[in-house]
């Protein structure tokens, strides 16, 4: 499965960094909602679903987030360590998510929060995946 990275850009001067991202520009969606997790606790999971039809920008603001994505036919593991990269969370990709204490993800989402977009059963993605 190829890793859909993407480098952010920097503007750095003296003062620090700072990173941009434009809709579009730097990330081939529009930006619909924005929310962050944060006060994790060591190697707490989260995600254990996919999405219909969102897609998704997550950045590791501080600390680590391991994410292991499965597209129904590829597994594979990343590591989101540096607050200038970025892991494109495709549609129908389900995604597991283990961070370390008190890390914090971003995430870009393509959409509003919309409960019938999710699939929740591993199984039942799977199923939906080969259809």
């Amino acid at each position: 499965m190829k890793i859909p990275f993407i480098n952010l850009r920097n503007i750095s001067d003296p003062r620090g960094n700072l990173a941009v991202i434009e809709a579009f520009k730097d990330i081939p969606f529009e930006i619909k909602r924005v929310y962050y997790i944060y006060g994790t606790k060591g190697n707490q999971p989260r995600g254990f679903h996919a999405h219909k039809t969102l897609r998704q920008l997550a950045i590791c603001l501080k600390g680590k987030c391991r994410v292991i994505l499965n597209n129904g036919r590829e597994k594979t593991e990343v590591m989101l360590d540096k607050p200038d990269m970025g892991l494109i969370i495709d549609k129908m990709v389900w995604h597991e998510m283990y961070f370390e204490d008190d890390s914090i993800l971003l995430v870009l989402a393509s959409d509003y929060y919309n409960e019938d977009d999710y699939i929740r059963n591993f199984n039942e993605f799977i199923e939906c995946v080969n259809r």
